[in-house]
């Protein structure tokens, strides 16, 4: 089994995306999979690199007819000789276009923080401070019922991954906002560029 670093998934990311936004993304998911991983007995850097690459192909190939993200990326994964562990990850995080079904926790744990993520930065956004140390899991909840608010954000999708984790919806929330507010100032979410 061949091993790679963060280095080597930074290195990927930084390869294949140039949108600052995205490369947030991925960071953001990076935090909370490291967050997440000692919950469920789980390797950090491991659970770490997972979600720091899920999306490296996402800029090049955005379309998600089965010909593009993720099975793209896994091909480019699999020629590269990276773990099959980590290819299955990438495929499982988007299963109505590859048909690989989440199994392990970490692909689990990686489709229910992947749209998460995006939700609590935008929560944080909209705040005055744009800080998300301004955020409480309430907060979350309360735009969470405003489905005008992050529209394009699938929240039955997060709900059910959430279900197979079997957290529930606050609580899962809570820790990811925990994560994310202890990586504050490397994600951007501290209010600094406001």
């Amino acid at each position: 089994m061949a091993t790679y670093t963060r280095q080597d998934g930074w290195v990927l990311v930084n390869e294949y995306t140039t949108d600052p936004n995205l490369v947030r993304h991925m960071l953001m998911v990076e935090t909370a999979m490291r967050a997440y991983a000692p919950r469920f007995g789980g390797d950090p850097e491991l659970w770490g690199l997972v979600g720091l690459i899920h999306d490296f192909d996402y800029q090049r190939w955005p379309n998600l007819d089965g010909a593009g993200h993720p099975n793209t990326g896994a091909s480019i994964l699999r020629a590269q000789g990276w773990d099959e562990i980590i290819v299955r990850a990438v495929l499982a995080h988007a299963e109505e276009l590859t048909g690989v079904k989440p199994e392990s926790m970490m692909e689990k744990t990686l489709c229910a923080v992947d749209e998460l993520v995006g939700f609590i930065a935008a929560v944080a956004y909209v705040r005055p401070s744009k800080n998300i140390a301004d955020v409480q899991v309430s907060s979350v909840k309360k735009k969470w019922k405003d489905k005008a608010f992050a529209a394009g954000v699938h929240r039955d999708q997060i709900e059910r991954a959430t279900e197979r984790l079997g957290i529930p919806l606050d609580e899962h929330i809570a820790i990811v906002l925990a994560a994310l507010q202890a990586n504050a100032p490397a994600l951007g979410l501290d209010g600094a560029k406001s």
